[in-house]
């Protein structure tokens, strides 16, 4: 893990960049891809006590891990749950009994516990070139740049407003950019009525306990994909995330930390949580904070919020997932283009490996999937594959696990 400053020296004058990078990466989560938790409740024939308790345990597994690792590492290990295991659940719960399905994931939970506390992940990834790292990045985060763009074809003033602003701001007030788009995203959404309050109520969420039940059906048909989907669509794109940014700390205690979390709610309907990909750039890059040693802070942020949001159980990701797609997509993109940037910036810096780094970019981008594993994965393995046929060799373990940031990455961040 990385050197621990003292908190003294954190001011109130340190607090607003990181804890609106916090508060972009927890709307963008609610309002993109937490409807496919819904999705596999329905499917699943889940009671709305059961929904609840899924809501609760996910949210505040996900606070609380996030917030633990943000304060040990002093580093913005930001956590979420694994969207890509929520959309295989979509289909998995129709045919597997509710019980079997908790038993399951305790199972993929003590997986990831045990590769956390064997240090076999963190070799692996030390492995990975950092040419290659980046272009997977970037090629993984392209989407949302693009999509920043595309809203402009289905809700041009809203999308046009935010673009507007944040380059306007770029220009004369860089430092407040993606806080500048948010405020004024969500006053003229308040404005236009867009966002529906007024049936809002606080109302706490009750943990429900499910006694897990374990068949070989479930192991094989639900525990393994779980983990080998939640492993190459969460862990290791989010691993690269940080060393991207420059961030040391061990891949070991955060696969443990957040498997053992997974583990502990995973009775109470949480199906995996993992330290966050997407939603991790927008927290790991200078928007969020000139100086990298004061953006665990968002980390921190973040835990809050998705503690709050545990708290109420479904009202408040209902409130979130309210937000128009368009707000939403055209956020993310534009909290993301930093990071982009320097991605790709780092990617291409090395001529000996700018071809390898490409296709990876290109690959990730194309958004392969293969076997029932997604983009990230596939993007990976053919990078490897690339820069060992181009190279003459296979990647060597490298002296240390950070990819630190090249002048030109810090400057496009």
């Amino acid at each position: 893990m990385s050197s621990v400053p003292s908190p003294s020296t954190v001011r109130w004058n340190d607090l607003t960049h990181p804890v609106v990078a916090g508060l972009i990466s927890v709307i963008v989560n609610y309002g993109g891809t937490f409807i496919l938790v819904f999705q596999a409740a329905k499917v699943a024939g889940l009671s709305p006590e059961l929904t609840a308790s899924w809501v609760w345990s996910i949210s505040i597994g996900v606070g609380v891990t996030g917030i633990i690792l943000s304060w040990l590492t002093r580093e913005p290990i930001i956590t979420a749950w694994s969207t890509p295991a929520a959309a295989f659940l979509v289909t998995a719960l129709a045919t597997t009994p509710y019980a079997e399905a908790v038993g399951a994931y305790l199972i993929s939970a003590a997986a990831f516990v045990v590769l956390g506390l064997s240090g076999w992940f963190e070799r692996v990834i030390r492995l990975i070139p950092p040419g290659v790292a980046a272009g997977l990045l970037a090629g993984i985060l392209l989407q949302f740049g693009i999509k920043a763009f595309g809203g402009m074809s289905v809700d041009p003033l809203l999308a046009g407003l935010l673009i507007v602003t944040y380059v306007v701001l770029k220009r004369f007030s860089a430092r407040y950019a993606v806080v500048g788009i948010l405020v004024l995203g969500l006053l003229f959404l308040l404005m236009q009525d867009r966002v529906d309050l007024s049936g809002l109520s606080l109302k706490l969420a009750a943990p429900v306990f499910t006694m897990p039940a374990f068949s070989l059906n479930a192991l094989l048909s639900v525990a393994l994909p779980l983990f080998l989907i939640t492993l190459t669509g969460q862990y290791m794109p989010g691993m690269l995330v940080l060393r991207n940014d420059g961030f040391k700390t061990s891949a070991n205690p955060i696969v443990t930390v957040t498997g053992l979390g997974s583990l502990l709610m995973a009775p109470f309907g949480s199906h995996a949580f993992n330290i966050a990909a997407i939603t991790a750039a927008i927290a790991t890059g200078r928007e969020a904070h000139e100086d990298p040693s004061k953006r665990w802070i968002a980390g921190i942020a973040a835990g809050v919020c998705y503690i709050l949001v545990g708290v109420f159980g479904v009202t408040l990701a209902a409130v979130f997932m309210a937000f128009p797609a368009t707000f939403i997509t055209t956020l993310a993109g534009l909290a993301l283009l930093g990071t982009i940037g320097g991605s790709l910036a780092t990617a291409l810096a090395d001529a000996k490996t700018r071809e390898a780094s490409l296709i990876t970019f290109l690959a990730a981008a194309a958004n392969i999937t293969l076997l029932g594993i997604g983009g990230a994965f596939w993007g990976l393995v053919i990078g490897l594959i690339a820069y060992a046929v181009l190279n003459g060799r296979l990647p060597q373990k490298v002296s240390t696990p950070a990819m630190a940031p090249t002048p030109l990455n810090k400057g496009a961040n």
